[in-house]
Formats: structure tokens, C-alpha cells, sequence
């Protein structure tokens, strides 16, 4: 069994931890549409996880200055949180199991996310995980959004951690860079794509269910 005692596992949240990654693939270009724009399938799944500055630089570049990011992106907020009233938040297989796994090792657990502190904070309340985590780190609390790593750096900042003492859990490529990128060793879970080829060289271990990173233990 490995030593993880003085490590910390640092989850992102959409697409990981909760069943939420499908929904923006689906009303980004629902939102798009509604203002006279189109999304291909292939765009949709370059935008997961991308932070700020870095989405609207994106969707300046394939549909021009004057594109108003805001705007859409209210739209695309409006149709999810819509979603989410009427039907709920759902966490991914295994998410409850491996929390309560790391809990009885005395593990420290932390969410590195794009999702602002309000909305975090409603799905883990409505999915019943919020108790397994001491720090809540969100991209509005540091100056760059994934795939920068501020926000990994913030984490183990917060946390009082080394990067390379940290593990990071992640399901979509720009997560995957910002993680890697502050020195964190990336746990991949693929929710909807599986890792490229540019990403599997960032990667220290992939699982088909978060549930089984506690094969690491054994």
C-alpha cells in the first residue's frame, strides 16, 4: 500500500464529480443558436473547463470582436440552471465511494473549479458531498481560469500543500494542462471524450470510474 498520508486530492468539479459537462455541450450552441450563431460538436467539447480569459478570446476568434461572450454565455447559464431546477444535479459514478474512501484514510480533499462559489456550493449541498471538502477554490478567486494554472497553484497554496504532493482529478483537456502545468500529478476520468494524444503525456494514471482510484492504495 502506497503512503498517501500527506497528500491532497484536489477534484474538479463538472464533468468529474457531478454529470453537468454534458449540459454545457448540449445549451452552448443552443444559447449560440438563439443569437444567430452555430456550434459544432467538435467546438462544444474545446470549450470544457476553459476559464477566463480564455473562452471569450475563443469565441472571439471564431466568430469576431464584436461577439458578446456575456451575453451568450447568460443564455447558456439560463437553459442550465433551467436543467438543473426540474431535474437535478447527478453525480457521476463512484463519486460518494471514493469520497468516504478518502475520508476514512484521513486524506485532505479539495474542488479546484470553474463553477463560481454560489453554484459550487448549491450542487454539492443538492448532490450531499459538500462535507468531504475542507477548501472550495474557484476560478473567480484567481486572475486566470483553466488551462492556466492558477488555479491548481491557488489550491495548494490554500491547502499548504507542495503541487508535486497533490493529486489532481480531472475529466477534459484543459483541466488536465492547468493541473499539470502547477505540478500536480493528473488523475484523469473521462466523461466526453478520452485524452488525446497531447494530454496522455500530462497524465499520471486514467480510470474508467473514479472509484477506482483506490487501486492506488493497494
Amino acid at each position: 500500500m502506497s503512503d498517501f498520508s500527506k497528500s491532497a486530492f484536489v477534484f474538479d468539479l463538472d464533468g468529474t464529480l457531478i454529470d453537468t459537462e454534458k449540459l454545457y455541450r448540449k445549451y452552448w450552441p443552443k444559447a449560440l443558436a438563439d443569437y444567430g450563431y452555430e456550434l459544432s460538436d467538435e467546438r462544444a467539447l474545446m470549450l470544457r473547463s476553459l476559464g477566463r480569459p480564455f473562452a471569450p478570446r475563443q469565441f472571439k476568434d471564431w466568430y469576431g470582436e464584436d461577439f458578446d461572450y456575456d451575453l451568450i454565455r447568460k443564455r447558456r447559464k439560463e437553459y442550465v440552471e433551467g436543467y438543473i431546477e426540474e431535474n437535478g444535479v447527478e453525480l457521476r459514478p463512484g463519486v460518494k465511494e471514493i469520497l468516504a474512501f478518502l475520508k476514512d484514510k484521513k486524506i485532505t480533499v479539495a474542488i479546484a473549479t470553474a463553477t463560481d462559489p454560489a453554484r459550487t456550493e448549491k450542487y454539492l449541498e443538492m448532490t450531499g458531498i459538500r462535507e468531504y471538502f475542507s477548501e472550495i477554490i474557484c476560478a473567480t478567486m484567481v486572475e486566470r481560469g483553466k488551462p492556466s494554472p492558477d488555479i491548481y497553484e491557488y489550491a495548494c497554496r490554500a491547502l499548504n500543500m507542495n503541487p508535486s504532493d497533490c493529486f489532481a482529478i480531472e475529466d477534459a483537456p484543459n483541466g488536465v494542462k492547468s493541473a499539470y502545468a502547477a505540478g500536480l500529478k493528473v488523475i484523469f476520468i473521462p466523461d466526453q471524450a478520452p485524452a488525446d494524444e497531447e494530454i496522455s503525456k500530462m497524465i499520471f494514471a486514467t480510470f474508467p470510474i473514479i472509484f477506482d482510484i483506490k487501486t492506488l492504495f493497494e
